[in-house]
C-alpha cells in the first residue's frame, strides 16, 4: 500500500470507485455521475490536497480536502471527502489516507476538517471517531436519495 498525491492517470480507476458509491449507495447524496475529464480537473484544481491510495499498484481511493463554506472567513477550515474500493477496506487504507491528508493540511493551515456523514452510514461515522473526529449536529432530514430523505451528521476535528 502506498500513500501518494494523486496524478491525472489515476482518475480511471477513481471514477470507477466513486461512481459505485454515487449509483449503490447514501454514502453522498449526489446521484450525478462523475466524469473521468471532471475527476482529472479535480486532481490538478487540488494537488497536494488529493491523496490516493495505490494497491496493488492501482488506484484503490482517495481522500480529498476542500472549502467548507465560501469566503475569506472560512479559508482555514475545510471539508473532505474520502472513498475506497471494496478491497482497500479494512486494511488501514482509510486511516493512512486521513493521515497524509491531514499532514498536508496542517502544511496549508488549515484549522480544522470537517466530515458530512450520511445518518445511514454508521461506519463511515465509526471511522471519523476513531481518528479523532468529534460529532458536533445532526441536520435532520436533508439529503434526498432513492426516494427518501436521509439525515446528515456533521464531525470536526480540529488539526
Amino acid at each position: 500500500m502506498i500513500i501518494r498525491p494523486a496524478r491525472a492517470e489515476d482518475a480511471e480507476a477513481l471514477t470507477v470507485i466513486l461512481n459505485d458509491v454515487i449509483d449503490n449507495t447514501t454514502i453522498t447524496f449526489t446521484s450525478e455521475r462523475k466524469s473521468v475529464d471532471y475527476l482529472r480537473e479535480d486532481i490538478a484544481t487540488r494537488g497536494v490536497a488529493f491523496q490516493v491510495v495505490e494497491v496493488d499498484g492501482v488506484a484503490a481511493g482517495y481522500a480529498s480536502y476542500f472549502p467548507f463554506r465560501n469566503g475569506p472567513g472560512y479559508a482555514r477550515t475545510k471539508e473532505h471527502s474520502i472513498a475506497l474500493a471494496p478491497h482497500a477496506r479494512g486494511i488501514g487504507a482509510g486511516r493512512a489516507l486521513m493521515s497524509a491528508l491531514e499532514t498536508e493540511a496542517r502544511k496549508d493551515n488549515v484549522h480544522s476538517l470537517w466530515a458530512g456523514i450520511s445518518g445511514e452510514n454508521p461506519s463511515g461515522r465509526d471511522f471519523h471517531a476513531a481518528i479523532g473526529f468529534v460529532e458536533v449536529a445532526t441536520l435532520s432530514e436533508v439529503g434526498f436519495k432513492f426516494d427518501r430523505w436521509i439525515d446528515l451528521v456533521l464531525m470536526q476535528k480540529r488539526l
